[in-house]
């Protein structure tokens, strides 16, 4: 079983070596010494170990990264190494381990699911190269020969583009902007950096020729001489110019600036000799850089043809894309028009003849699963005493899994898609949720179905999800099942039985139990009358009982039902002076406004959220951070994936303290984040930080905008469905309802800048030599503003620190003038007025704001310039 996992699985004295002694195969360093947690180098590994068995080869079986691009020992998601993950996992798909005399159990078999995830992480990684890195050379052998890992053409072309044009030099190619790795000012007794040690290396990166021959070899593979003769030219202008080895070109690893032309390198890029790096510390032969330009040169020649380098077919042109039959991955071609097959499945016998559907005692001798069941079943998957594999680690098993048809031990088993898993947590009560995650799960299945056959999605109908309001969208699901049209995606609701003569997806015949194991079989759900809770006490009886009774049934009670009733008993009755009332108030309050209970004890029980930690990743992935904690109280700021037992501690220590209900509320809007940013993250543009608790504060104050002079309602009354539109509605920009108050508010809590804002922010710290200071107040306009006057203005600069709050009192100055003039009123101390101004306009807040920054501007020096024809003497 082969399975990307994060890099807390990752053992650095298990992990494969990035460096190998040439003669010996010894380490040369150990982990220490050099990092080897190299999620890039496992993949490269399982492509070539793929390559070389299809070549005949018999094969007997007895990048840890530098991080962040500021090498301070913090790791981050790099596209590089994602998408090597998951072009590995692509050729090694149903390969069989030892070739033509392999069996079925020396078979890999890859968690599509999980495959699907890296696709995703890396389409939202690119063109950039991780939240710190701009871009990065190591994404040539990632987007083209060997790994091919992207299918999207524009997003190839895009991700090339700012690779040479970032990073191409006359040597070769930079690794990253700002790399110091061998340079002259790198210290070379640190491991890791100083802080802001990386302006050091501005100018001075070492340039690697390694990448030259990458973009040779990819030219020759997309048809491109033009790009293969311009970086052929650029290889041998470099090559010749240095010794050959025995009359052979060698090929540096790298080339540097030497310690004496540093300081005029980085005044001048370009102006000074690079040397090679086989005449410093690195030796003689760079062998990888040898070894490709040795093949760039048989394809160039023509001696060799792309297909004899690429034998498992990982390069396929985009128009042959839709005819090919990928031998070693189960994607298939690239679009499809799948139909998926849904079949309806009643809970109860009572259901099965009111909806015409089946029971799942009536689909024998198919079997169907939970999704925890099947989890229990790949975990038993790859387990190898010899070499000492424990098999899959527990996880769920999402659509594409669940949509598969099994054959295990003998038995022919579907499955339940995991979203009608019944959580412990409360948003698999809401049936708006549900279907929602149903036509997501739908769509997802509808872009991500490479396989043969159709998907086959089991729809559970459950007694509790046609009750009361619940029925009619229910009812519309299942029109729109009939129809055969749901949001978009074909479907075509059959029995069961149609598909069990199809092709099994997969077999498990094989699978190895443990003595004393049973995979269990489920067939049904609980049934739902089971479940509830019907009230245990008779009011016309307990209205004769007294007070001190009633308190102790209440107490003692479990059914949330009977404590209902009681505490309305209590109320009727006359409570004595020692009781009181406003407590069987709240007590009643509390059962009767059901979401708000429900999540003040699913708080009290420290309840987790499915799904929360990978939510969390898909938001690190889009270069965004997460911070959770309540307004106006201390937050935690997430920058890397964290497991679902750290976020929980931290959710409920800097939540709970503050507001009992506020970490399930969170819970729900980092699940509700996750999805909205995957499929419309424009909605989030402009924000670097997701502030979880600010969001909150944010909805609470769009709530208070809707009731008007009435009560705003409650938030943690709102059902999970409720919660989830309110903060789409929030996310929308620029809605013209609001008002320019309301908007800016909105905006501030939800850390939301203008396009381009932060560059301004670096420009105007360019041209301020005591920084900025900002006081308390939220105002990203007036930077822009300041921005632009500097821009318009070359000739100036501030002189002091840039006192926001003061820029802003002077610009509140003018405004409370001109109206005072205008109204004929007295000045009021009171800013909402100007907060509430247009941006734009007659009298707006950018045109004070523009005064005031040009007075604090002509009060400081003006910098006459020498190329200035006009100056007054």
């Amino acid at each position: 079983m082969i399975q990307c996992r994060s890099l807390t699985y990752c053992l650095p004295f298990t992990c494969l070596h990035s460096i190998f002694n040439v003669q010996t195969g010894d380490e040369v360093y150990s982990n220490e010494e050099y990092s080897h947690v190299q999620i890039d180098a496992l993949s490269l590994f399982l492509m070539y170990l793929v390559e070389m068995i299809c070549s005949g080869l018999q094969i007997i079986y007895n990048t840890d990264e530098r991080g962040s691009k500021y090498n301070n020992g913090s790791t981050e998601l790099h596209s590089s190494s994602v998408g090597l993950a998951k072009a590995a996992l692509e050729a090694i798909s149903g390969f069989s381990l030892f070739g033509n005399q392999g069996c079925s159990w020396s078979v890999i078999f890859v968690d599509l699911d999980a495959h699907n995830r890296n696709r995703q992480t890396l389409c939202s990684l690119l063109p950039r190269e991780s939240r710190s890195h701009n871009t990065d050379s190591a994404l040539l052998p990632c987007i083209s020969y060997p790994a091919f890992t992207v299918d999207d053409d524009a997003l190839y072309y895009q991700t090339l583009d700012k690779i040479v044009h970032k990073l191409k030099g006359k040597y070769g190619f930079k690794r990253f902007l700002q790399d110091g790795y061998r340079t002259a000012n790198e210290d070379k007794n640190c491991r890791h950096y100083k802080p802001a040690e990386m302006k050091l290396f501005d100018g001075i990166e070492c340039e690697f020729p390694l990448f030259f021959i990458y973009m040779m070899i990819d030219g020759v593979f997309r048809g491109n001489p033009a790009q293969v003769k311009e970086f052929q030219e650029l290889l041998e202008a470099v090559i010749q110019s240095f010794q050959s080895f025995e009359g052979h070109a060698v090929i540096p690893k790298y080339y540097y600036v030497p310690a004496d032309f540093v300081e005029a390198e980085q005044k001048n890029h370009g102006s000074q000799k690079r040397f090679p790096s086989n005449s410093g510390r690195d030796g003689m032969l760079f062998l990888w850089g040898q070894a490709l330009y040795n093949i760039a040169k048989l394809l160039v020649d023509g001696l060799i043809r792309p297909k004899d380098i690429d034998p498992i077919h990982r390069y396929v042109p985009r128009q042959d894309q839709r005819n090919v039959s990928m031998r070693y991955s189960n994607q298939g071609p690239i679009e499809n028009d799948v139909v998926i097959h849904v079949a309806l499945i009643a809970e109860s016998q009572r259901l099965k003849v009111f909806l015409n559907t089946q029971t799942p005692q009536q689909v024998e001798p198919i079997q169907i699963w939970p999704q925890k069941e099947l989890v229990k079943a790949y975990c038993f998957l790859a387990i190898n005493k010899k070499l000492g594999l424990s098999g899959r680690p527990e996880g769920p098993v999402d659509c594409i899994g669940t949509c598969k048809i099994y054959r295990i031990l003998g038995k022919t088993v579907v499955c339940y898609p995991i979203v009608f898993d019944l959580s412990d947590f409360y948003l698999s009560q809401d049936v708006m949720l549900l279907i929602d995650d149903i036509k997501n799960a739908l769509q997802f299945i509808k872009q991500y179905w490479k396989m043969p056959g159709r998907p086959l999605f089991l729809t559970l109908i459950r007694e509790d999800n046609i009750k009361g309001s619940r029925f009619n969208p229910i009812l519309d699901m299942l029109t729109a099942f009939k129809k055969g049209n749901i949001g978009g995606v074909k479907v075509h609701v059959d029995r069961l039985q149609v598909e069990q003569n199809k092709e099994y997806h997969n077999s498990f015949e094989e699978l190895e139990l443990p003595k004393h194991s049973k995979v269990k079989r489920q067939t049904s759900t609980p049934n739902a009358s089971d479940l509830e809770q019907q009230p245990e006490i008779s009011t016309e009886e307990w209205l004769l009982k007294s007070t001190f009774e009633i308190l102790q049934k209440f107490n003692d009670c479990d059914c949330l039902a009977s404590q209902a009733q009681l505490a309305s008993i209590l109320l009727r009755k006359d409570c004595p002076d020692f009781f009181d009332r406003n407590v069987i108030i709240s007590l009643l309050y509390c059962v009767v406004f059901t979401m708000s209970i429900v999540r003040l004890a699913a708080s009290l029980l420290t309840k987790l959220v499915d799904s929360l930690a990978p939510s969390i990743t898909r938001i690190l992935v889009h270069g965004k951070q997460v911070t959770l904690g309540l307004f106006g109280h201390e937050e935690i700021v997430i920058s890397n994936p964290l497991s679902p037992g750290v976020i929980k501690d931290i959710i409920y220590s800097m939540c709970s303290p503050h507001g009992e209900r506020e970490a399930v509320l969170q819970q729900e809007l980092v699940i509700h984040i996750g999805w909205i940013i995957s499929n419309n993250p424009e909605l989030f543009s402009g924000m670097l930080k997701i502030r979880v608790g600010w969001i909150v504060q944010a909805m609470k104050h769009e709530l208070k905008i809707r009731a008007g002079d009435m009560p705003p309602q409650d938030i943690y009354q709102m059902s999970p469905s409720a919660v989830k539109q309110l903060l789409l509605d929030v996310l929308q920009p620029q809605q013209t309802g609001r008002s320019w108050l309301n908007r800016r508010q909105i905006d501030g809590s939800l850390n939301r800048t203008p396009l381009g804002f932060y560059d301004r922010v670096w420009q105007i710290l360019e041209r301020t030599r005591n920084g900025i200071m900002l006081g308390g107040k939220h105002l990203p306009q007036l930077l822009m503003v300041v921005s632009y006057m500097l821009e318009r203005n070359p000739e100036l600069e501030f002189q002091e620190a840039v006192d926001l709050h003061r820029l802003v009192k002077d610009a509140f100055a003018g405004f409370q003038k001109d109206h005072s003039r205008l109204d004929r009123s007295e000045k009021e101390n009171n800013m909402e007025a100007f907060y509430n101004t247009p941006a734009l306009g007659k009298r707006n807040t950018s045109s004070y704001l523009s005064k005031a920054v040009m007075i604090q501007l002509l009060q400081g020096e003006v910098k006459p310039s020498k190329d200035d024809p006009c100056s007054v003497s």
